[in-house]
């Protein structure tokens, strides 16, 4: 448990010879690897708070990482355990227990994009991945119309072989996705979820950190910080 004093707040890290080996890193006791979070986006559900992005160096992404609030952001913990070497960007509630997030492997290239799904509010997620085989290409859009019915977007990144851009829709909650459409140009959902306009993270200079920032009329009030540097690697 993080408990949020009004200063930004910092996510646990301790690195171990697997992260430096796993991510390829080049870390000495002299020149030792600083280790990052970066939040890529947070939304509310009821009282819950949410916020999703990763850990990384300077060179490669080492973790997932998803934090969850259940007071309004007094308190903070992690609401699923970090994920090696993959990124999380995105976070849909359809209501106040259905959520979904999306998420890709960034090592070595963009791959294997998967969902975290929850149906309690967040108080568990299980990973649900998008291909039953490995595959380059990431997610760039996902929305549910409902608990069941839902559509994404897919790009295989350049230099893939056909069209880049692929649709796909799922009736069964996100267990299992069908293609619909291929293009080689971007294709848009025609349900954009977009950002959440009512929350969003800034990252701050002056205290090294990221804000979570919720809309209050035409104001935003700082409900959450959490500092951008998390430690080293080193041997």
């Amino acid at each position: 448990m993080i408990e949020n004093t009004g200063k930004p707040m910092l996510v646990p890290f301790q690195c171990s010879e697997e992260d430096i080996r796993s991510a390829g890193l080049a870390c000495s006791e002299d020149d030792p690897c600083q280790i990052y979070l970066e939040l890529a986006v947070a939304v509310s559900a009821g009282p819950r708070i949410f916020a999703a992005g990763n850990i990384h160096a300077e060179a490669a992404t080492l973790y997932s990482v998803l934090l969850g609030s259940e007071d309004s952001g007094r308190t903070w913990r992690e609401v699923h355990e970090r994920i090696r070497g993959a990124g999380l960007d995105h976070i849909q509630f359809i209501d106040a227990e259905n959520g979904f997030v999306s998420g890709i492997s960034l090592s070595p290239l963009p791959q294997d994009p998967f969902l975290l799904i929850t149906h309690d509010g967040g108080k568990s997620w299980r990973p649900s991945a998008i291909f039953s085989e490995p595959r380059i290409g990431s997610i760039v859009q996902f929305h549910f119309d409902g608990h069941k019915t839902g559509s994404l977007t897919i790009d295989r990144g350049l230099g893939s072989d056909g069209d880049r851009y692929e649709l796909y829709e799922s009736q069964d909650g996100g267990d299992s996705w069908g293609i619909r459409q291929t293009s080689v140009k971007p294709l848009r959902l025609k349900s954009d979820p977009g950002a959440n306009p009512d929350w969003r993270i800034r990252a701050d200079a002056a205290t090294k950190s990221f804000h979570i920032e919720h809309r209050s009329g035409q104001r935003w009030t700082n409900e959450a910080a959490f500092s951008v540097k998390l430690g080293v690697c080193k041997p």
